[in-house]
């Protein structure tokens, strides 16, 4: 088996503890040992190794079987994509061609799936054979699956494509364990973590999770994200069960649980949590010290707050404060209307063991951030990427511009945002997010539902365009409003601010706004 294969199983068949999974009819959490998850791997890999899989793909809910497949795949030597399971409302044919589309352009010839996606899935492509991995990771085993021959490729993980086209990156097995186990050794993850998610398995960070905590041999407590998406509140209840001692979540849920903390019965408790991961998207500081003062009554400790950063080309993580460092804020001058002001970034840690950080000065960015050395993030070590699907292999040894812009303060990396969203305007270039996060101050803007670009960059006149979902009555004193903060604030007048009706905004499958679509539907409308 290939090194990622082999950690894996001594961890699991080694590990006192136990993976639980939220069954979402009963809401009662049921635990399998992971030397049994051990054994229902191994029945996926021996299935794959019938079929001759040279790549798996991973669809469904995450039930013990589901999440046996995961390291089934690794120790068939094969190489896994995990693809989402259809949103609520969408056409559920359409989903299933597209996703065996895409499942095709990676090379997947088996499939694992379950519940309503099984039947989607089956008889679409006469090269893919779709099994039911309910009955394929059952826990009846008596002998050792003995290994396939290692692959060069363990995870093809695809890209958020929030400002492009979804891309898979292509992590080798050495890849994934330098990340996994960089992870563990920065966080400090042992078996005597009680790990909590209920992050999407096919993102990266989900992805991260579930093995850094199966490798650490760790306690995991696995919810389904929908149901994280039906309750948010779920999250602190499972918190309080689990009593686990690391979580993770992007910055949208510390927002949401900070925002409404009032209606939170009296039966949480946080006190244990010693780690809270935020990741996957911006950082907002004020919303995020929001929860920890509004959590600090369920006994949260706000110095387990750990603002980080990663991308899909790294594995995943790439800086991670170190556990107890709580939420470190930096806060630079910025241009400003008659002036300058200041603005708050989340300081996102250090690089974890076997990856290195730089700002490329070469690429300098003149941007309303003063007094710092701001240019392009890039990235190496031994957590990169060989390179993305059908496209030539890259060097993991180079520097790899991850497309943001940002600065470091004492060796620790602050983002300002991606650089193909920097805005012109007014001789200026301005970051999105700041600017959304000023309009969704405005009632009735909907929270992390705010689009900021920059319209006619190639004319003389460049402007600002702010895109919103609003749910109040009044939308001429709501627009006023949006238009007169933000030139207070950040020195520039919208264009143009356009209210949309509540779910318009088009997203990524982890729940990224895709901006360029906004602006290209948005340059459509304004024709």
């Amino acid at each position: 088996m290939n090194v990622l294969a082999s950690a894996l199983s001594e961890a699991m068949t080694a590990s006192p503890n136990a993976l639980a999974v939220l069954d979402t009819d009963t809401h009662a959490w049921q635990r399998h040992p992971w030397a049994e998850v051990h054994s229902r791997a191994e029945n996926v890999a021996d299935r794959i190794a019938d079929d001759g899989a040279g790549a798996v793909g991973l669809v469904g809910e995450p039930n013990v079987e589901f999440l046996a497949a995961i390291p089934g795949t690794f120790f068939a030597g094969s190489a896994l994509s995990i693809l989402p399971s259809p949103v609520r409302g969408a056409d559920a044919d359409a989903w299933a061609r597209n996703t065996i589309a895409r499942f095709r352009a990676l090379g997947v010839t088996t499939v694992f799936s379950h519940g309503p996606q099984l039947d989607l899935l089956r008889d679409r492509d006469e090269a893919i054979v779709v099994h039911d991995v309910a009955r394929v990771a059952h826990d009846r085993r008596s002998t050792t699956f003995r290994g396939a021959d290692s692959g060069d490729v363990a995870i093809l993980q695809g890209t958020a494509g929030s400002t492009g086209t979804p891309k898979a990156a292509r992590i080798s097995p050495a890849a994934a364990l330098a990340n996994y186990g960089g992870l563990m050794r920065h966080v400090d993850v042992d078996h005597r973590s009680r790990a909590h998610s209920w992050l999407p398995i096919y993102h990266d960070m989900g992805l991260a999770f579930v093995l850094t905590s199966a490798l650490a041999g760790a306690e995991l407590w696995q919810a389904p994200t929908a149901a994280f998406a039906g309750n948010p509140f779920g999250w602190l209840t499972w918190l309080t069960e689990s009593r686990a001692t690391m979580t993770a979540a992007p910055n949208m849920a510390y927002n949401v649980i900070g925002k409404y903390a009032k209606i939170v019965g009296d039966d949480v408790d946080l006190s244990h949590v010693g780690f809270a991961l935020n990741g996957g998207e911006p950082v907002d500081c004020d919303g995020t010290r929001r929860f920890a003062t509004e959590m600090a009554r369920f006994g949260f400790d706000p110095k387990a707050l750990a603002a980080s950063y990663g991308l899909a080309e790294s594995t995943c993580a790439v800086t991670v404060p170190r556990p107890f460092s709580g939420l470190d804020v930096d806060e630079p001058a910025v241009r400003a209307d008659g002036g300058e002001a200041t603005r708050r970034f989340a300081v996102l840690g250090d690089a974890i063991p076997g990856m290195e950080v730089r700002i490329d000065l070469d690429s300098a960015r003149d941007t309303e951030v003063l007094g710092r050395e701001v240019g392009d993030v890039e990235v190496r070590g031994t957590s990169l990427m060989t390179g993305y699907v059908g496209e030539a292999p890259v060097d993991p040894t180079a520097w790899l511009p991850t497309g943001d812009v940002g600065y470091l303060v004492d060796g620790r990396l602050v983002v300002c945002g991606r650089a193909k969203e920097l805005i012109t305007v007014a001789g200026r270039n301005v970051f999105p997010t700041e600017i959304e996060r000023i309009a969704a101050r405005v009632d009735g803007v909907r929270e992390g539902a705010v689009v900021a670009i920059g319209t006619g960059e190639s004319t003389a006149r460049p402007g600002l365009l702010i895109a919103a979902e609003f749910k109040g009555t009044d939308q001429p004193s709501a627009r006023s409003e949006v238009v007169a903060l933000i030139a207070s604030e950040c020195g520039v007048v919208p264009a143009d601010v356009v209210f949309l009706e509540p779910g318009t905004l088009p997203r990524t499958s982890s729940g990224k706004l895709r901006r360029l679509e906004v602006k290209r539907n948005l340059e459509e409308i304004r024709r």
